[in-house]
């Protein structure tokens, strides 16, 4: 990778990090691999129960982007927009709808907020499964399709899916075709208690600083920054215990069934992206051995009688990664 490539994507990735942290609070991790999945050209699904900042952390990641005029269709596009879904939402709610022009005697499309660089797809599991249907496309196609008419959504375009725990009253659990869409699921978990009292003492700072987000970059450095993500190595044994691992989880008895040869496309992409959002050329075991288990979970699906789903993923995966470690 050119210093310079390198160099430009590193900048651009610390100042939107130094902008969510300034925000958010004890959450860095997650930060990270919010960024990752947007410079991976990827969308994230946000896990946890009401109130724990996934709606402040994607409106602040919006905030820090602004538009450029490289968009063919900027005149429909916005920085920003959240999606807050329901029960009796309908697909054009979502996508946008043609409206009926009387002084014309034509149809012209209405967009929807799909429109948009970053898109927060709110407690995206209340609403029912011909929304959720809908909203496919646009993450897996970057495109709308209306009465046979196809419109073109951002190059940019950022889904930050958040849902609540399933257990939960009104919740619709997502499809796993859907759930493959997500480059990475996160759970937020709870902060400690020194980052909580922290939050408290500051809360009016943090609400200041959240209400006057400036952007920090543009479109056009985003864009530049998933192309020098492309550029970062991986090795030829780390690729191949990729493979191993995924090939792995299909041959488990504690598995329905594995991961999907496009998940291990999805999993180099977002360690690629990691570990430049870290500052470096260059995937390391250790990127695999953290990043794996936010790109696989959501893929795989365990029997009952597996336990903990994560303890049995690691179990799965320490031989390989043992290996790969001692080469």
């Amino acid at each position: 990778m050119q210093d310079l490539s390198l160099s430009a994507a590193k900048n651009t990735i610390d100042k939107v990090f130094d902008g969510l942290c300034n925000v958010i609070k004890g959450r860095e991790d997650t930060i990270k691999l919010l960024i990752s999945a947007l410079i991976a050209d990827g969308h994230v699904l946000l896990e946890d129960y009401p109130g724990s900042g996934k709606t402040t952390l994607t409106k602040t990641l919006g905030g820090l982007i602004s538009s450029d005029d490289q968009s063919s269709i900027s005149e429909h596009i916005l920085p920003f927009r959240r999606i807050q879904f329901t029960p009796d939402m309908l697909p054009g709610d979502v996508l946008g709808v043609n409206v009926f022009d009387p002084q014309t005697g034509k149809f012209h499309f209405n967009h929807g907020p799909v429109f948009a660089h970053v898109v927060l797809a709110d407690e995206i599991n209340r609403t029912g499964p011909k929304v959720q249907a809908a909203f496919l496309e646009c993450m897996a196609e970057k495109q709308v399709t209306t009465d046979n008419q196809t419109h073109k959504l951002d190059d940019l375009f950022f889904v930050v899916g958040t849902q609540n725990p399933l257990d939960m009253a009104g919740t619709y659990p997502l499809p796993l075709v859907q759930l493959d869409r997500f480059l990475l699921k996160v759970p937020m978990t709870y902060v400690d208690a020194n980052t909580e009292f922290e939050i408290l003492s500051t809360h009016d700072s943090l609400v200041a600083n959240l209400e006057s987000i400036k952007p920090v970059c543009t479109r056009t450095d985003i864009l530049n920054a998933r192309k020098a993500a492309k550029e970062v190595n991986v090795s030829k044994e780390l690729r191949q215990t990729i493979v191993q691992i995924i090939q792995a989880t299909r041959n488990n008895p504690q598995l329905q069934f594995g991961a999907s040869t496009r998940a291990a496309i999805m999993l180099q992409n977002a360690l690629k992206a990691w570990a430049l959002v870290n500052g470096k050329d260059f995937v390391s075991e250790d990127d695999l051995k953290f990043l794996s288990k936010y790109v696989l979970m959501h893929r795989l699906k365990f029997h009952s009688a597996a336990g903990d789903p994560h303890k049995a993923l690691e179990e799965l995966m320490t031989p390989y990664l043992e290996n790969l470690i001692a080469a």
